[in-house]
């Protein structure tokens, strides 16, 4: 595909988030997901790690409807404006204490579009990656029901690929998604981890 056209496919989805009220084009891989997979159903609770901006907690909030609950965390303020199902709480994850969100666990789907900050060195960043992978499975492992799933973003190596394998024993299923709405030259991709198995 042509640079110029995955820009104007970029801008697409740019413009169409601004048009429908989400705060980032992010929501659209997660829509993606969602429809080919069926993640989402009216009165499940979800937790969002890393939530900020807000698009997948709203989404998922449209999803799960006024009797389910979205959770979403994140270190940093999330000024969107949420449906009374959706809580969202500011706290630094490496170190917040899972019990904030056990009273609601545990929960039918995690989320993580968590990414680091990128430095431009692709070791670095692939690698910083997969730290907030690990600590996202941390959560979800402690806060995830059986028969739950566990979607996440991560930028693809050697060690991610580790990683994936190791999910493995705790899931029926992994999938590996490159969504549509992934910008070009990315290096990430998402990972569903479908139905967990056991506890």
């Amino acid at each position: 595909m042509a640079i110029k056209d995955r820009k104007r496919i970029d801008d697409h989805y740019s413009q169409k988030a601004r048009k429908e009220g989400f705060p980032a084009r992010s929501v659209y891989k997660l829509e993606e997901v969602d429809q080919k997979h069926k993640l989402l159903k009216p009165g499940q609770q979800v937790l969002d790690l890393g939530c900020a901006p807000g698009s997948w907690s709203l989404y998922a909030a449209g999803k799960v409807g006024l009797k389910g609950r979205v959770v979403g965390i994140d270190i940093t303020p999330v000024p969107a404006t949420f449906p009374p199902q959706v809580t969202i709480l500011e706290a630094d994850l490496l170190d917040a204490d899972k019990a904030l969100v056990t009273d609601l666990a545990p929960f039918d789907l995690v989320l993580s579009d968590m990414a680091p900050k990128t430095m431009g060195r692709r070791e670095v960043d692939q690698a910083r990656s997969l730290e907030l992978c690990q600590m996202a499975w941390d959560w979800a492992q402690s806060l995830l029901k059986v028969g739950g799933h566990f979607l996440f973003k991560i930028f693809q190596s050697q060690e991610g690929d580790d990683f994936i394998r190791g999910l493995a024993s705790h899931f029926d299923k992994i999938i590996r998604i490159k969504p549509k709405a992934t910008r070009s030259g990315s290096l990430e991709i998402f990972v569903l981890a479908y139905k967990k198995s056991h506890n």
